[in-house]
């Protein structure tokens, strides 16, 4: 099985913080990237909707789909998230080992939270 990338879009910063902050909890990704400014257009019953939402770009691998799928819809705000799994290709061994390292299970609980770490010395 290899890496993938699961996209999905939330309303908020915040919901996007908690959504990230659980799927790392869980060990579910290695890494969540949170991009603001998103701009989405949609139908939705039957009316054409204009929404400002976050990008959530979570890299992960493929056994976890079902996991994250479940957790996604667990905390979730939306009636129907956006959740989409893309295949990761051509990715630098080096990284791609650090995504499947980052989600080992047997790892749970060896790991701190550390937001005071510099841009530079982080993988993704």
């Amino acid at each position: 099985m290899g890496a993938i990338a699961v996209i999905t879009t939330v309303g908020t910063e915040q919901e996007a913080i908690e959504l990230a902050e659980e799927l790392i909890g869980r060990r579910l990704a290695a890494c969540v990237n949170i991009l603001s400014g998103v701009r989405s257009v949609y139908r939705w019953k039957g009316r054409i909707c204009k929404d400002s939402e976050f990008l959530l770009v979570i890299k992960s691998m493929e056994e976890e789909v079902e996991e994250i799928r479940s957790t996604i819809l667990e905390l979730h705000s939306y009636e129907l998230p956006e959740v989409l799994a893309i295949p990761i290709q051509r990715g630098d061994v080096r990284f791609l080992g650090w995504i499947a390292e980052c989600v080992d299970k047997s790892l749970l609980g060896d790991e701190d939270y550390d937001e005071d770490l510099e841009s530079g010395d982080r993988p993704a």
